[in-house]
Parts: C-alpha cells; structure tokens; sequence
C-alpha cells in the first residue's frame, strides 16, 4: 500500500502540471499576444518535458511494480493502478528529447495555422507540418513497438485507450457504405416537407452571447466556475473546477455558434461531474476521447436538437433577438437544426454527414503516418476525398485541408473518436430516455436534472473505473451498436412531416 500511496501523489502532482499546461494552451488560443507565442511555446515545452520526466522515471517504475503485487488495493484503486500502468507504458515508449521536440514543433505549428488558415497558405505550413509529421511518426513507431500494435494504433491510444484500426474500420466501412444512401433518401424525403426558413440576421453578437450563456446555464453550467470565450477553432478546456469553453460566432447565423457552445458545453459538463474523490488520478479522469465526443454530441445533437428543446428555446431566442413571427414556432426551428445539408466544414456538419467528413481524415492521416500521402499532395487529396464522399469541392484549403486543428497540433489519430462519440452518444440518450421516460419532458421544461442523473450514475461518475466496452455494455446492456446510431438517423431525419 505505501508504494500505491505515494504513487497517487506522484500522478496527482503530473495531473496539476497537466493541469498549468491546458490553462497555457487555453490562453494562447483566446488572449495571448501574438507576439508572445515564442515564449508560450518555451512554457509549455518545458511543462511537457518535466512532466514526462516524472512519469517515465526509474522510480515511478519501482513504485508500480512494488504496487502490483499488492493485494490490498479495492477495485477503484486497481482501476486507478491499471491506468497509472497504462501511461506508464506510453511514457517510457518515447524519449525525452523526443517528447520536448515534438511539443514544441506542435505548438509552433499550431499557431502558425491559425493565421495560415485565414491567409489560405498551405504552403506556409508544409515545412512546419512536416517537422510535427515526422516527429509523430517517430512517437508512434516507438510506442507501437512498446505496446504490441501498429503505430497508428499507438497513436490512437492515447486519445482512445484500446481502440484498434480493425474496429475503426469495420463501423467506418460499414457507414460509409449505408450514409451515402441514407443521405440521398433524407434529402429526397427533406425536398417533400415545407421549407424550413431560417430567422433572418443580422444577429448582435452581445445578443448571441447572452443567448449561449443563459442556455448553458439551463442545461447546468456554472459561471462561478468556468466562462465562454471565442476562438478560431471552438474547444473545450481547463479543469473539472475552472472549466474554459470556447465558441465562434457569425454575424448572420446565431446557430453555428449557438450548437458550438452548447456542444463544449457538454464536454465541460462531463469534466465537472467526473468523481471528485479520484480528482488528479488517473482514474477519475475521462475515460477516452470517444466517451468525450459522446458527452458533447449527446447534448449537441441528441438533446438540444430535439423538438422539446427547442419548444423550450423558442421563446428565449424570440426575447434575446427581439424578434417574432413564424420561424420562431419550435416546429420550424427543428426543421432548421435539422436540416440535411451536405458542405464543405466539419465542425457545422448535420450528424448525418458528419462521419463522412470524419472517414475522409481517418483515411488521410493513416496515409500521411505510413509515408503513403506526400504532404504536397494532400490539399489534392483532400479535395478527392471530399468530391468522393460528399459531393463536395473546396474552393481554397482554408475550407479545405486548413481547416482543422489537429494536425497541426500533432494530434494524429484523434478524428475516429469523433464518429464513435456519436454512435456512443446516440445509444447512451436511447438507454437513458428508456431508463426514465421523464427525461425528454423535463427538457421541454428546461429542466436537465434527470438527464444528468443517469449520466451521473452510469458515465461521469464511474470516470475511467471500467474499460470502454465495460462502460458501455454496463449502461446500455449492450456492446457498441451502430444499428443504434442509423436507426436515429432513420427515424429523426425520415419521419419528419
């Protein structure tokens, strides 16, 4: 117990640099100077690199080994030892040098993006895109041979512990064979229905604010511990107790930026609720990516694009925009979050094209990691895939393959998280309204207690206690499904009337 014990103080300390590290990051993507950016990356280089130092030293793996051994551990501090083990191995996979090189080289990267992408110059970006690309390929090859699976596996671990490229592109082949279809019978189905008509702006964007804010403060957000602010590229941060969310807005749609804050707003939620006697261990943190993207897209697209919400948000828009007239009526309101429409930008995606936009990066990106993609032809191949699978031809890489973040960041292998979120997402909503049939009715009300509840018990609360299929199969009484996920796609998108 005494090597245990001295273990969670060790990953409790690496969690608070965690910690220091996201607020940096958070700062640089909303406030900083640009010409502070030099020394944010020096900041956050030398934060990464003490941080791996401790989680990959000779006494961390003294300590777990002498853990291990030990039978007196309770199933939360297995859990918790299971996943110390599990970054343990992640962290001794790749040298320092490598480590402090490659943050460095992302972070570099990634703000140069930001003002390559309104630029629209890729070519700016090839030379720094490159250096992270070939970083990531050493990461990757290193952790790969240290955890048995292929390098793309071991970068997907570290978003999406124990998701394999089999698993990915069994639920991948399988949309990408039904979505096509079903997209051409929605819109078909979407032709015969009246129009739905968007509330015309110009839409203040103090107004727009003041919306987001009083709606997120409805499903459960705490001003008194986290604040929304704008960025390029909408993201959720900070900490279970100082939560950061960001958004973006446009001046003629309130609703992008509206479901952008709703959306992180169910990330932030998730951190919020994770089990606060497990705070800064390993165990009561999230348990992947994948049940992330669920928490945000079941907020997003389950709940608050569901008619009872809306027939709740209707009239709050009216008082905000100081507007009235017929596509306020919630029915009309639902046809518009509801639309169909294939496009270019993932992010402002419907959630029936959205895993197509997902498939493309996934296909992408395990091309560039193997050396199978040039990085001169990926605007071209980018531009392919979108004709491809969405009809769809950028006019520009900043629409294109400037639009995303996360190359540029380093995140290779984050993207198939997104589509499993939303499989997840949709069979967790479908249990929980199941579980108690009260749920949908009280989001009418404006009421989200019960909602949360469920997700309480069976996912914020359980944190990373149980591995993902155990999550999964625990709260819905069945493995991952994605006859779940079509089948809501099928009666929200083609039962309309």
């Amino acid at each position: 117990m005494n090597a245990y014990l001295q273990l969670e103080e060790r990953f409790r300390t690496i969690a608070t640099l965690e910690d220091a590290a996201g607020m940096l990051h958070w700062d640089a993507a909303t406030m900083m100077p640009p010409g502070s950016a030099e020394d944010r990356h020096d900041q956050l280089a030398v934060l990464t690199t003490i941080r791996h130092d401790m989680l990959s030293s000779s006494e961390t793996g003294e300590l777990l080994a002498a853990a291990l051994d030990t039978d007196a551990l309770n199933d939360w501090q297995q859990a918790n030892l299971r996943e110390m083990e599990r970054r343990y191995k992640h962290a001794t996979a790749v040298e320092t040098s490598l480590v402090t090189a490659l943050t460095k080289a992302s972070n570099i990267c990634e703000t140069r993006w930001r003002r390559a992408r309104a630029d629209n110059d890729f070519g700016v970006l090839k030379p720094l895109l490159a250096d992270v690309l070939s970083l990531s390929r050493d990461a990757a090859q290193s952790k790969a041979e240290r955890l048995g699976c292929t390098p793309y596996e071991a970068l997907m671990d570290q978003f999406t512990p124990g998701l394999h490229t089999d698993m990915v592109d069994a639920l991948f082949d399988r949309l990408g064979r039904e979505l096509p279809d079903l997209l051409s019978e929605i819109l078909e189905h979407q032709a015969s229905q009246p129009e739905a008509v968007a509330p015309a702006g110009p839409f203040p964007l103090d107004q727009q604010r003041a919306l987001g804010a009083r709606l997120m403060t409805v499903v459960g957000f705490d001003f008194e511990t986290g604040r929304l602010d704008e960025s390029l590229h909408p993201f959720s941060g900070g900490t279970p107790d100082d939560l950061r969310i960001t958004t973006r807005y446009e001046a003629d749609d309130f609703m992008t930026g509206l479901m952008g804050v709703l959306h992180e707003t169910g990330h932030a939620l998730y951190e919020k609720n994770l089990p606060s006697d497990w705070r800064r261990q390993p165990v009561g943190a999230a348990r992947g990516m994948d049940i992330h993207e669920s928490q945000s897209l079941l907020i997003e697209m389950q709940a608050c694009r569901s008619l009872e919400f809306l027939s709740f948000a209707s009239p709050l828009m009216e008082e905000v925009f100081e507007r009235v007239g017929p596509e306020w009526a919630p029915d009309n309101l639902y046809r518009v979050y509801t639309k169909v429409r294939p496009g270019l930008i993932r992010v402002d995606a419907d959630e029936v094209t959205y895993p197509l936009h997902v498939i493309l990066r996934y296909r992408l990106e395990k091309a560039l990691l193997a050396d199978d993609l040039p990085l001169d032809d990926l605007p071209s191949a980018w531009n392919d895939g979108m004709a491809e699978l969405l009809n769809q031809t950028p006019p520009d890489d900043r629409d294109g393959c400037l639009q995303d973040i996360h190359w540029f960041d380093g995140a290779f292998g984050y993207f198939p998280s997104y589509t499993f979120g939303a499989v997840i997402a949709a069979q967790l909503f479908g249990a929980a309204t199941t579980a108690d049939p009260v749920i949908l009715p009280e989001i009418q009300a404006g009421n989200f207690k019960p909602l949360f509840a469920w997700l309480g018990k069976q996912i914020h609360g359980k944190g990373s206690l149980l591995e993902t299929p155990d999550l999964i199969r625990a709260a819905t009484g069945e493995e991952l499904n994605a006859d779940v996920f079509l089948g809501h796609l099928r009666k929200r998108y083609l039962a309309q009337s």
